[in-house]
């Protein structure tokens, strides 16, 4: 048996992002005996992590609306939910080391969403994993299943839909962070008979899931934002915001990734 202070250490160890081989030999603990921490819901806590909204009798919405409609985003977009052993999950997001803020903002909404869990990041090679275990992301991610987003159906149940539509933005700002962008585009144009550059902003989104992109286009349509499909050869589609005013919407709600 091992003490909490230990445990604590051990696992602090690899959120940090080192390997199970090297928190092993500095701490003493065998690999499976920290692999069992790793997994074991709530290991660290004699108070059981609070219950989940969607498994009440009379099942009702998450408290923290705004922060969950973009971590919704968020998952569609670079997120999945895995299982392990004892009935546990655990949601996984992965951001980009370019966006400190993206992976900021990532954090603390998947800590509002769970306030009880705790939020960890494991540091990959360019990118970090914004990591939280529990039993329920099943219940509050339903688009959870085998295989890959865009090879399976992705709808949004009545309750999540509800919630897109009382806040939009947070929901496309999710997508955005996740698998879109804001960029700089440039053209030429003759003014006097001097060809001068003209700079203007732009938004895209890319996705290979038909139902993921008709969510955010749908969702596009609700706050009025311009957009279309791009061109391409690849499977994935491509969705562009360029009319001014559109842009001008998007810069007010969602801005760029920093």
């Amino acid at each position: 048996m091992y003490d909490v202070s230990t445990r604590k250490r051990a696992l602090s160890l690899v959120h940090q992002g080192r390997s199970l081989n090297s928190v092993s030999r500095e701490t003493g603990v065998s690999r499976a005996t920290i692999r069992a921490w790793q997994t074991r819901a709530e290991p660290l806590h004699r108070n059981r992590a609070m219950s989940c909204p969607r498994c009440r009798d009379a099942p009702w919405e998450p408290e923290e609306i705004t922060a969950y409609t973009y971590l919704l985003g968020l998952y569609l977009g670079d997120g999945c939910v895995s299982s392990l052993r004892r009935g546990v999950h655990f949601l996984r997001i992965t951001c980009a080391d370019a966006w400190p803020g993206l992976i900021e903002a990532c954090a603390e909404a998947m800590q509002r969403v769970r306030p009880d869990n705790k939020v960890f990041r494991v540091q990959r090679q360019g990118c970090q994993n914004v990591t939280c275990y529990s039993k329920h992301w099943p219940c509050l991610f339903p688009q959870h299943g085998p295989g890959k987003k865009h090879e399976r159906r992705i709808t949004l149940e009545p309750w999540q839909q509800e919630m897109v539509d009382t806040h939009p933005w947070e929901f496309v700002r999710g997508l955005i962070h996740s698998d879109g962008c804001r960029i700089t585009n440039w053209t030429t144009r003759l003014v006097g008979g001097e060809r001068k550059r003209y700079e203007y902003p732009r938004y895209f989104f890319t996705n290979t899931s038909a139902d993921i992109v008709r969510l955010f286009t749908d969702t596009l349509d609700k706050v009025r934002v311009e957009w279309k499909p791009l061109h391409q050869s690849r499977a994935a589609v491509t969705i562009s915001v360029a009319r001014k005013a559109s842009v001008a919407l998007m810069d007010a709600h969602v801005g760029p990734k920093h």
